[in-house]
């Protein structure tokens, strides 16, 4: 029977999480999540504080908004990543290989369903795609150079 272990550490100025599933699918999905949400309620974190510091005030209404911000593009933001890490896992087990095709191919996935999801026109999905795909690709290739 599968288990899940959550363990951490933390050494200036990087923090360490690890939660083990028990399944690689899930454990890049979680991953995933975790981080890029992180960055993105940390985005809205720092344009909050900036705002505060620009008006020279806060009030609780601000800091509820502030804080109902940060979850909802944390989660958002968390679950297009889990999407993506999950098709290009799956390409990648389906083709046997890693290359810059399963990012191609996972980016172009992630942003036609993400944007059908949505609500989107026929137009405004195709070209989420393309881009999806176009942006996936060159994080591969930038990634290839490091």
């Amino acid at each position: 029977m599968p288990r899940s272990t959550f363990s951490g550490s933390i050494t200036a100025p990087e923090v360490y999480v690890t939660v083990d599933m028990g399944n690689p699918f899930l454990n890049r999905t979680v991953d995933g999540f975790l981080r890029i949400g992180t960055v993105a309620a940390s985005r809205v974190a720092a344009e909050e504080a900036y705002q505060c510091v620009r008006k020279g005030s806060i009030s609780k209404r601000k800091f509820e908004d502030a804080l109902k911000r940060m979850c909802k593009e944390g989660v958002y933001w968390g679950t297009v990543t889990s999407v993506y890490v999950g098709v290009e896992h799956n390409i990648e087990r389906i083709s046997g290989t890693r290359t810059w095709k399963n990012a191609m191919l996972g980016g172009a996935i992630t942003g036609f369903l993400i944007s059908a999801a949505s609500n989107n026109g026929t137009d405004k999905i195709i070209k989420d795609t393309i881009t999806a795909g176009a942006v996936a690709t060159a994080i591969e290739f930038i990634n290839l150079l490091t």
